[in-house]
């Protein structure tokens, strides 16, 4: 991917006590990206950032605008100014009125007090930059993050103003890790893979393994992504339906873990799931089985070859199962109600699993797997967080899609984890508002064919106005299960091609 499908982006890690508390602050609740997670301060590049030239110019900030970046994103979300900037000649106007300047988005009393007169920037020395990180590809908006730290200067005190933020605390790294585990906080996962560097480490220690584990994962490692405790996700590349590039492989446990639709057909992004799992054996955990969601081909890449490489079964709803080719090590039938135990969960809690629920509608023999310690949902194609799921007759079947979605949302579980685009934290809403979209596709359909639209053609032009090209044909598909459930209902009817509706 190009410099420019990435959002430039800053962070800051503001320590104090040498490092052994981080200031954190939590989103609101509301907020789309990461809304009701706790994380550093900082935010994306601004005009204001950048240089004269540079702000009517694409291209990637250079290091010391995203530097200028971060100096004002901490400014703005906790009050904190770098100590070259708070003096009596630069604080020009008064510091509360240069805040509410900047938070009502009027940066220029900003941009002439980091101005020298040769047209630099002032007053950044103090940033050490730590390490950059990249949102996965299974991301609609991608971010490439410069993350800094800085000690908290004297006579500063952080404030969160309330709005995007809700509340900003010091915490030592391992009260945050503690409480994760425990599933009290939700940490953005690039934010948590920081915090255990610091953990138990000195500073200077802690930023060089962050440097360092930053370089291998830009060089190929998966990246560090956990929204609950227990697990894993690897964003791996297959051949999917745009706007997706990736399918997500799960690994699943601590101590005993399952590996969940292991997907990819390339050599090399397979090569990178066993480097990951090759590291959690020499960690000293165990692989109890490889799980797939549902037999279609940008789940499967990879059974038989992880299965074969570390001698494990392979456990998918039977209709799966007859699907796959050979298996090395043999398989497990699972159907709907059993339970998969995955031994100790991270917080030691004995007797962790993972239920199984048969969500036919899209695959015949599609599982979705919820663990019980967290209510963490595992869901493969029952949603997808970067578009709807398509359901392609004879094999997907809408009204059957539909009663797994609604048994679904009457489940209690949190984070939703879906086989495309990231997870979400509040699983069961997410899974109503993919209920609410389906009726609202329905009425559009009632719609024109009420109108007169009768082929199936016109009717998708007509429903999925503004679809891009690439997947009209996998829209027409989905209209086509939409009017076969109508059909079903006596709702409508196919007369040599034309579809009306019965009155």
């Amino acid at each position: 991917m190009s410099a420019e499908k990435f959002r430039a982006s800053s962070a800051v890690l503001l320590t104090r006590s040498e490092g052994r508390e981080v200031f954190l602050v939590e989103r609101a609740l509301e907020l789309k990206f990461f809304g009701g997670y706790w994380a550093c301060p900082g935010g994306v590049v601004d005009p204001a950032d950048l240089d004269a030239v540079r702000a009517t110019e694409r291209g990637v900030p250079s290091r010391a605008e995203l530097a200028r970046c971060a100096a004002r994103e901490l400014f703005e979300e906790t009050g904190v100014l770098l100590p070259e900037l708070d003096s009596s000649d630069a604080l020009t106007p008064p510091r509360t009125e240069l805040r509410n300047q900047l938070l009502a988005e009027d940066s220029a009393s900003w941009t002439r007090m980091l101005r020298h007169e040769s047209g630099g920037f002032r007053g950044l020395e103090s940033l050490e930059h730590v390490c950059t990180l990249t949102t996965p590809p299974f991301a609609p908006v991608r971010y490439r993050t410069e993350f800094w730290q800085l000690d908290l200067p004297n006579g500063e005190s952080p404030l969160v103003e309330l709005g995007e933020l809700v509340r900003g605390e010091f915490f030592s790294p391992e009260e945050v890790l503690e409480r994760w585990i425990r599933g009290e906080m939700f940490v953005v996962p690039p934010v948590l893979f920081l915090l255990e560097q610091l953990a138990g480490r000195p500073l200077k220690s802690a930023l060089d393994r962050a440097r360092s584990h930053s370089r291998e994962i830009a060089s190929g490692r998966l990246s560090e992504i956990r929204h609950t405790p227990g697990i894993f996700t690897a964003p791996l590349a297959t051949p999917t339906i745009p706007p997706a590039t990736t399918t997500n492989c799960y690994l699943v446990g601590e101590e005993r873990v399952f590996v969940l639709d292991p997907a990819t057909w390339e050599v090399d992004e397979r090569a990178r799931l066993f480097r990951l799992m090759d590291r959690w054996l020499a960690d000293g955990r165990t692989f109890a089985g490889v799980l797939v969601s549902h037999h279609h081909q940008d789940h499967i890449g990879s059974v038989v070859e992880v299965a074969e490489r570390y001698q494990l079964e392979v456990l998918a709803h039977p209709l799966t199962l007859e699907r796959l080719p050979e298996l090395p090590c043999g398989s497990r039938a699972l159907t709907d109600g059993d339970r998969l135990e995955l031994g100790v969960a991270p917080d030691g809690r004995e007797g962790w699993g993972l239920s199984v629920f048969h969500t036919p509608g899209h695959d015949r023999g599609h599982l979705v797997f919820v663990e019980d310690r967290y209510g963490a949902a595992l869901v493969g194609d029952l949603v997808s967080t970067l578009s709807t799921i398509v359901i392609d007759p004879p094999e997907g079947h809408l009204a059957t899609y539909l009663a797994s979605l609604k048994r679904m949302a009457t489940e209690e579980f949190g984070v939703l984890y879906p086989a495309h685009g990231p997870a979400v934290r509040n699983g069961v809403a997410a899974v109503r508002q993919f209920i609410e979209h389906r009726e609202a596709r329905e009425s559009q359909l009632l719609a024109g064919l009420e109108a007169g639209l009768a082929s199936e053609e016109e009717l998708t032009e007509e429903v999925y106005r503004g679809t891009p090209s690439a997947v009209m044909p996998m829209a027409r598909r989905s209209l086509l299960a939409g009017l076969e459930k109508l059909s079903e209902e006596g709702r409508v009817r196919c007369d040599r091609g034309r579809w009306v509706p019965i009155r």
